[in-house]
């Protein structure tokens, strides 16, 4: 577990959002990293001292470095403000010069929101030191204080962690097991993060950069037994993400675009792609993070139109 330096505006603006199941616990800079969690462990919220009391928490999805415009037009008011400008002004209370909206930040990717009533916060850990101003770690198998804190968080929150689908979150057994608290895999918007970022911002099949028509699209669809993760997704330009989720456009095992002759029968059109066939698409330089053979082979098989 992680517990993380907050105050109580933000974890009260989203206290107040329970339709909202998902967060950004962003950083004013991206000078710092975080790989303290694996996905789907938790990720306690701390008041700042003299309060110094524990409010709620999540579940870690990932760590991506975005714009303030990009985490607004993700995540909205699950950067913990009502707007964009908010935002940037919040950002600018820990900044030597006030940001404008490309400038970068770091983002804790968190989901399955919980938090505790007002009258219900638990006192922080009594190691965490008034000089750490982020985050400190801890194991719950060796800190049994915090893990009866943990569970009584989750136990006493407004929980929102209620899937579309009806997959609630549940905590069985031991703690010992950390993977077994939440199924772990990413939330929608943190899925978009990181997708945008792995692929740095391009389409993954015609190199377009720009952002606004660029989406995050999912190889294997979640309505058909697909997940919000980064070897299940791909960054396209909003008209190739048509085509590929219609069989048009394929990528194989090699990660080489596979363009259907449907394209150019159907529509008397295409060349774009024909002149890229064959070709390895752009990949993210994380390998964990590339399309995985399970998903591009099932795409191949299900969707795309070999003739």
């Amino acid at each position: 577990m992680v517990v993380g330096v907050t105050d109580n505006a933000w974890a009260g603006f989203l206290r107040a959002r329970p339709h909202l199941s998902e967060a950004n616990f962003w950083l004013p800079s991206t000078s710092s990293s975080f790989r303290a969690l694996a996905t789907g462990e938790p990720f306690l919220f701390k008041t700042h001292w003299p309060d110094n009391r524990l409010v709620g928490g999540g579940f870690f999805s990932g760590f991506a470095q975005l714009s303030i415009d990009e985490a607004w037009d993700i995540f909205g008011e699950g950067n913990g403000v009502p707007s964009l400008d908010a935002l940037a002004s919040a950002i600018a209370g820990y900044r030597k010069q006030a940001p404008d909206p490309k400038t970068m930040i770091g983002c804790v990717l968190l989901r399955d929101l919980f938090f505790a009533s007002e009258g219900e916060t638990l006192p922080a850990p009594e190691d965490f030191s008034k000089n750490i101003v982020r985050f400190k770690g801890y194991d719950l198998a060796q800190d049994s204080v915090l893990e009866r804190h943990f569970r009584t968080l989750l136990g006493s929150a407004k929980s929102r962690a209620a899937e579309p689908d009806g997959e609630t979150l549940s905590v069985p057994g031991a703690t010992r097991g950390l993977r077994s608290l939440t199924v772990p895999r990413l939330g929608q918007q943190a899925f978009k993060s990181l997708v945008l970022t792995s692929y740095q911002r391009r389409c993954a099949i015609t190199g377009n950069k720009v952002e606004p028509v660029l989406q995050a699209a999912h190889i294997r669809p979640i309505a058909e037994d697909g997940q919000h993760r980064v070897d299940n997704g791909l960054l396209l330009r909003s008209d190739v993400h048509i085509l590929f989720d219609r069989g048009y456009l394929g990528v194989d095992d090699r990660h080489r675009l596979q363009v259907s002759p449907r394209l150019r029968s159907d529509f008397g059109n295409g060349e774009e792609f024909y002149s890229r066939a064959g070709q390895v698409i752009a990949i993210p330089e994380r390998r964990a993070d590339r399309p995985s053979r399970e998903s591009v082979l099932w795409h191949m098989d299900t969707k795309f139109m070999a003739g």
